[in-house]
């Protein structure tokens, strides 16, 4: 019987999308378990707003699990964060959008989104940016068009502000009501909650598209 050697054998066909968000999603996790979670909460918040895929939500779960008692200050954190990413995003549609902007859009293949975003400024204004905020609709790509586009960066701040804080002080709010429950519902239907993302964010911009 004729073995088959390793450059014999088909290649392994590549993991769904959400497999590898699975990784990431742990990676980001093993943060609270660490002396350095609050930190890594802000940080996750700040990168989340311009470049990264992992919303800040996960970790910012497991540490208010860990410390119920502190689920202001760290709802208080991760607006922080995410307000300061936010005015990172601007300043890249700002000054560098043809060098890093459109790398990003590129990336995350937001082009159409992107260009919808102009006409949805003329319409909303800054709207459309709270809007942004607090659903699942992509921020990194309403913070660097904001730039692009420039819109009023004092105006921008402030509604990132009251758009971010009240969607992470409701989920820090409900994780000290709720409790251990509904981290046990996120880590056991992850998979099909990432599914359920992508399906809520393509019908938020058809429901934004259809109010127009």
């Amino acid at each position: 019987m004729t073995s088959v050697t390793p450059s014999n054998q088909e290649p392994s066909p590549p993991q769904p999308w959400w497999r590898i968000h699975r990784r990431i999603y742990d990676w980001v996790l093993s943060w609270a378990d660490t002396p350095h979670g609050a930190t890594a909460l802000f940080l996750l918040a700040f990168a989340e707003s311009s470049i990264f895929p992992i919303p800040p939500d996960v970790l910012l779960i497991a540490l208010v699990l860990g410390a119920p008692a502190r689920w202001w200050k760290l709802g208080a954190l991760t607006t922080a964060g995410s307000v300061l990413g936010g005015a990172a995003g601007y300043l890249i549609g700002k000054f560098l959008m043809d060098s890093v902007g459109m790398r990003i859009i590129d990336f995350y293949h937001a082009q159409a989104y992107f260009e919808q975003v102009r006409a949805w400024y003329l319409q909303y204004d800054l709207w459309i940016v709270f809007v942004a905020a607090f659903t699942p609709i992509p921020y990194k790509v309403f913070t660097i068009a904001s730039g692009a586009f420039d819109m009023n960066l004092l105006g921008f701040c402030a509604v990132s502000l009251v758009g971010r804080g009240a969607r992470f002080f409701l989920v820090a709010a409900l994780l000290r009501v709720a409790g251990p429950t509904m981290k046990r519902t996120i880590d056991k239907y992850f998979d099909l909650l990432a599914v359920a993302f992508v399906v809520l964010l393509i019908g938020g911009f058809a429901i934004i598209k259809y109010l127009r």
